[in-house]
């Protein structure tokens, strides 16, 4: 079968369609759109009307209009003062295009197919032209925008095609809605899809219906409150209230509806801002609750800083910030590359555990700094009431929330650095368990709900880096360290000190004394002898407090003396800052029977440990002296009971302990001593006074043993192997299991030291004594 075709000009429709037996009036202004007018009227008055499926373009093209389209009659057609052309059109019947004839360019034609209608089954047709009509006139009276006359003449259509246009026409749908309706030949389908698009407008116009009342009724209950609040206010004024409270709830409304807090802490504010307009002003629950309010307000919920972690930034601030600690800078360094990487600041909790002075909260604000956060610090040292960690409720006098919810609050940020120092000395008693609560806050799985007795509403913690400090890992309870990762910070040594002081500490002392660089000058043999002899610690501060002193001294001697520059050396020194306040340990002078240099770690740092061992006529008793912890006691029994075991092999009478007293004495006056490593040196001590073999002068040791002689590792080589060095020793005899941290000692110190690695009580005789019994004069 042939189909025939017929060529007319098209008119390209922007956000509008035209069916057939429609008539209405079209602005036309584009130059192809009037060209194909033009065109039309010098013909039969005939164009074809095809809508655009983007309505934004100006100059569409043959992919930009839809196929199937209407052939229109042009009824009148006048020119505008502005030049744009008026018509009038009547759409006469559906039409596809076949294909497009550009030949000139100057207008649109194409070569149409004229389509026709299928009908189905006549009753069929008949009761969906009556659906289609209950359905439209039930939406009239919902959209209100089409008249009863309309309705009216619509239903006289006794033809079902021409009827589903009409209607069609009358609709607010959207083009590509009506476009499908314009393409359907099948008048059955035709008038099915009509009746589901007027089911679902009629749906949506009933629901805006509903929400436009609800805004309504809103918007009266809102004008309603604004006129009473008017009306008390102008009452207030002729009282001479002066607008006080009323001026203190709308202020707080106002702030209340300006913040950014979640939905449900809003109406929380609003209801306790309500109650706090009833309540009157002299009544004790009115600042409670205005307290209430102004602490919602206070705490940030929303606002954050951006992180910016660069890993070379981070370096460089934590060395700009603090020499030494290479251990702890590469822990926290790879810390924040998993939390780049990660883009979540989640993970385990660090806890920097080291004596007071290292530096742990300055490196905690180092890390807010290398990752552009706030950085907040609350001290939990002596915190004994679980309150303090999730507040008080507000039945009682004085509540307010605990030191949590106050930390965020000087933040004003909901992912600061927060810095909970002296982690360890929280205590437990009967007003509860502070260290429980602080698992709530530690444990990345809840405390995105923390709850805060004050506060009432769960506030999210998640975004929170949070930073331990403390000083002794023994005090922490178990489950809370369980949420912790460790990180030791054991000291700086001499050397480390040396730098501190000249890179950071004396630059400060002089800024804060008004000096400059060249006024005052400390040779780095004083400032050693500074360490040593005037400070013993772990940390720098005493080391500054001196450096302190140095600079307050050398400012009244330049205004008293008028002296332009002051040098301090060891020759001066003592002149300046008094005599030393401490000693430290030197190597004996000579070879010594039943004296052993041991190494100790202390809080302090390193140090040496003279033992001293005599032996006596008497009945075997054991004397310990030297102030002497349990450890150290049970290290001299396990020795003395060792040397017993084995008191032939050694050339020692069986029945020393029966006929002598031993006596061991640890000096170093009322210091407190204690700790596992100087059971090898109390057994070499012991051994030489029972032998009359010499120990030797340049040997350290330090150790652990067992009753079989076993020599067990010990902790803080590093410390103690400076303390050797500073003491001039030269050999040490360590653990063997501790020759994995001789690495972490200066380069420096281990090359003027020899190590002698051991595993049992043998081994460290025969290096530590001397081979010949002592002859004596």
């Amino acid at each position: 079968m042939t189909t025939e075709t017929t060529q007319f000009p098209l008119l390209p429709l922007r956000g509008i369609l035209v069916f057939p037996s429609m008539v209405l009036h079209l602005d036309v202004g584009r130059d192809k759109s009037v060209a194909a007018l033009e065109k039309a009227m010098m013909g039969d008055q005939t164009i074809f009307l095809a809508a655009q499926k983007q309505v934004s373009l100006d100059d569409p093209e043959e992919k930009d209009i839809y196929r199937t389209g209407t052939l229109a009659y042009v009824k009148q057609m006048l020119k505008l003062p502005n030049g744009t052309i008026r018509v009038l059109v009547e759409g006469l019947e559906r039409g596809e295009i076949v294909r497009f004839i550009d030949d000139d360019h100057d207008e649109f034609t194409v070569e149409v197919y004229k389509m026709k209608d299928e009908h189905g089954e006549q009753n069929e047709e008949e009761a969906l032209m009556r659906s289609l009509l209950k359905q439209f006139e039930q939406y009239i009276k919902v959209s209100q925008k089409i008249t009863k006359e309309t309705l009216a003449t619509v239903s006289d259509i006794d033809e079902p095609s021409r009827l589903a246009d009409i209607v069609t026409s009358h609709l607010s749908l959207k083009i590509k809605d009506k476009q499908e309706l314009l393409e359907m030949i099948n008048v059955k389908e035709r008038l099915q899809h009509l009746i589901q698009l007027i089911t679902n407008e009629k749906k949506v116009l009933d629901l805006e219906k509903k929400i436009g009342q609800r805004v309504k009724t809103s918007m009266e209950k809102t004008q309603k409150e604004y006129y009473l609040r008017e009306q008390l206010k102008a009452i207030q004024k002729e009282l001479g209230d002066k607008e006080g409270k009323s001026g203190e709830v709308e202020e707080l409304r106002e702030k209340v509806e300006a913040s950014d807090m979640p939905e449900r802490v809003t109406e929380v504010a609003m209801k306790e801002l309500n109650r706090f307009e009833k309540v009157p002003q002299s009544s004790a629950e009115s600042s409670v609750i205005r307290n209430y309010i102004e602490w919602l307000l206070a705490i940030p919920w929303t606002d954050k800083t951006e992180d910016a972690i660069e890993i070379k930034k981070a370096h460089d601030i934590l060395d700009e910030d603090h020499y030494g600690l290479d251990k702890v800078k590469e822990r926290i360094l790879e810390y924040l590359a998993v939390q780049k990487l990660t883009q979540s600041i989640k993970g385990p909790i660090l806890c920097l555990v080291g004596p007071p002075g290292v530096g742990k909260t300055s490196l905690a604000n180092s890390i807010a700094r290398s990752i552009n956060r706030n950085f907040v610090r609350v001290s939990l040292g002596g915190i004994r009431d679980e309150a303090e960690i999730r507040g008080h409720r507000r039945t009682y006098i004085g509540a307010m929330p605990g030191r949590i919810i106050q930390g965020m609050k000087k933040a004003k940020t909901v992912n600061p650095v927060f810095l909970l120092d002296e982690v360890d000395k929280m205590v437990s008693d009967f007003r509860g368990d502070p260290s429980s609560a602080m698992l709530e806050v530690l444990d990345p799985e809840q405390n995105s709900n923390f709850s805060d007795h004050y506060i009432e509403e769960t506030y999210d913690l998640s975004n929170v880096l949070f930073i331990a400090t403390a000083n002794f890992v023994n005090n922490i309870p178990g489950p809370l360290l369980d949420r912790m990762e460790l990180i030791n910070i054991a000291g700086y040594t001499e050397v480390e000190k040396l730098h501190i002081a000249k890179e950071h500490l004396l630059p400060k002392q002089l800024k804060e004394n008004g000096l400059k660089k060249s006024n005052l000058q400390i040779r780095d043999e004083a400032l050693m002898s500074l360490i040593r002899t005037y400070t013993r610690e772990a940390g720098v501060r005493n080391l500054e407090r001196q450096l302190a002193n140095l600079c307050r001294k050398a400012a009244k001697m330049i205004i008293s003396n008028d002296r332009k520059r002051i040098v301090v050396t060891n020759n001066n020194i003592e002149e300046l800052l008094g005599k030393p306040h401490f000693r430290y340990g030197q190597m004996e002078q000579e070879n010594q029977i039943g004296a052993a240099t041991g190494l100790a770690y202390t809080a302090a740092g390193g140090d040496t440990l003279p033992i001293e061992v005599s032996h006596y006529p008497g009945k075997g008793k054991l004397t310990l002296t030297g102030k002497l912890g349990d450890v150290m006691q049970e290290s001299a029994q396990a020795a003395f009971s060792y040397i017993r075991s084995r008191a032939e092999e050694l050339n020692i009478d069986p029945d020393f302990h029966e006929k002598n007293d031993i006596h061991i004495h640890v000096p170093e006056g009322a210091t407190p001593k204690d700790g596992p490593s100087a059971g090898i040196t109390m057994a070499a001590a012991l051994v030489s006074a029972l032998t009359e073999r010499e120990v030797r002068k340049e040997v350290g040791m330090t150790g652990e043993i067992t009753l079989r002689g076993r020599v067990l590792p010990i902790g803080g080589l590093k410390e103690k192997s400076l303390s050797a060095h500073r003491a001039g020793l030269t050999t040490i005899i360590i653990p063997e299991e501790n020759e994995k941290d001789i690495d972490d000692i200066p380069e420096s110190v281990r090359d003027d030291l020899t190590f002698i690695k051991v595993n049992h009580l043998d081994q460290v005789l025969s290096y530590a004594l001397t081979e010949e019994k002592h002859e004596s004069n």
